[in-house]
Order: C-alpha cells, then structure tokens, then sequence
C-alpha cells in the first residue's frame, strides 16, 4: 500500500466518522460509530453471507428456498447474457 493509498484511507475513514486522529500524534482510534459499524459487518457476514453461501456452493445440491432463488437468478443472468450475445 503506498502512502498516498494511506492517507486516502485515512481521510475516508476520518470523514466518516468511523476513526478520530489522537491530537499532537501519528495515530488513530476507532470512533464509537466505528465499532458499531466493524461489528455490524462482522456479525452480517458471519450470520449472513458465511451461511447463505455455503447453502448455495454445497457440492450435494439441496432443495432450500435460498437455493432455488438463486438458481433463478443465474438462469435470468444467463438469459439475459444470450439474448444481448455477450461473451460470459
């Protein structure tokens, strides 16, 4: 990551309220909106994508909800990719 990355990052981060620069320093803490927000995405990905996804790229096909919609959705996508002559 080269230092100009950095500082972009920072900025972000700053300008969002997620860190706060510790005055008369080089170093940032996490704000209290910052944590909730780490621990929002922790907990969605954990409870959310880690779970939904291995529902749907188990190698033994079941016949969940979440299984089926998603199916749908790829043959939509794969419609759509002919009918418009893409190269997939």
């Amino acid at each position: 990551m080269t230092a100009g990355r950095m500082t972009y990052d920072l900025r972000r981060l700053r300008l969002h309220q997620i860190i706060q620069r510790i005055p008369r320093t080089n170093r940032y803490q996490v704000t209290p909106f910052g944590l909730q927000i780490a621990m929002f995405f922790s907990r969605a990905y954990s409870r959310l994508l880690r779970t939904g996804l291995s529902e749907i790229c188990d190698p033994i096909p079941t016949n969940t909800q979440l299984r089926q919609q998603f199916d749908r959705l790829e043959a939509t996508i794969t419609d759509h990719i002919h009918q418009l002559n893409l190269a997939a």
